[in-house]
């Protein structure tokens, strides 16, 4: 008997969880090795978007290691944050390596599904998610939360890779996707099957434009992107309206 949508996207859901697992040893490494440090640039970016009001709480969704966390915690020193994940070994590694200190307190991990938030109504600041959204299926469902916690006139601000269907810099970055990203995966993870994976779901992700188009069906308003390194990428800006 063929599975019904929702058991294929918990399946899928445990499936996700069950690599990032895997993988959060060296997670944080490969992040800022397979980017050449650039993923620090694009989460300052990302973070100066939010705007989140003073002594505010902002959600970051699909935290993983907590490098958002830290960041939001860094550009605004009076909010608090609470770092949601569907995996909790990223939560547990990135607790042990960044949530000490002044941010003890500051930052609380929390393992939660994006498509379910416990979380009440109009009762964020600001949200974000780092390479996160492509992850989460339906898109929708999670939109639809984001939207449902966030107070009138907050931002949900989303750091993705755009679509990999794209040729960019003559196909050098297609062929880094397809050979490169499982390959290096694999010799420093021993998993292939999870960068294999990424690379995937870079692939077959819509483009901004679907995206934005997207976040408007949701019901998000003033909704625009900021491309960075030739489009491979992008920022996306979504307000609710106040």
């Amino acid at each position: 008997m063929a599975l019904q949508p929702a058991a294929d996207e918990k399946a899928h859901g445990r499936k996700v969880a069950a690599m990032f697992g895997r993988i959060a040893r060296w997670y944080d490494f490969l992040n800022h090795a397979l980017s050449l440090g650039q993923d620090h640039v694009w989460r300052y970016r990302l973070v100066r978007h939010v705007r989140p009001a003073e002594n505010g709480l902002v959600l970051d969704l699909a935290a993983g290691t907590m490098d958002v966390s830290t960041e939001l915690l860094r550009q605004y020193p009076s909010v608090q944050v609470l770092a949601l994940d569907f995996s909790r070994p990223m939560l547990v590694q990135g607790a042990r390596r960044k949530v000490q200190g002044k941010r003890e307190g500051r930052i609380q991990p929390v393992q939660a599904d994006g498509r379910l938030l416990p979380l009440p109504d109009n009762s964020m600041d600001g949200a974000t998610i780092a390479f996160g959204i492509r992850n989460i299926l339906p898109r929708e469902e999670c939109y639809a939360e984001v939207l449902r916690v966030l107070k009138p006139g907050a931002r949900f601000c989303i750091l993705e890779f755009g679509t990999g269907s794209r040729r960019v810099w003559k196909g050098v970055y297609n062929f880094y996707l397809d050979k490169l990203l499982p390959l290096i995966g694999k010799v420093v993870s021993g998993d292939s099957s999870a960068y294999r994976y990424l690379a995937d779901t870079i692939k077959s992700f819509p483009d901004e434009r679907r995206l934005a188009q997207e976040l408007i069906d949701a019901g998000f308003t003033r909704v625009f992107h900021l491309p960075m390194l030739s489009g491979i990428v992008y920022a996306h800006i979504a307000e609710k309206e106040g």
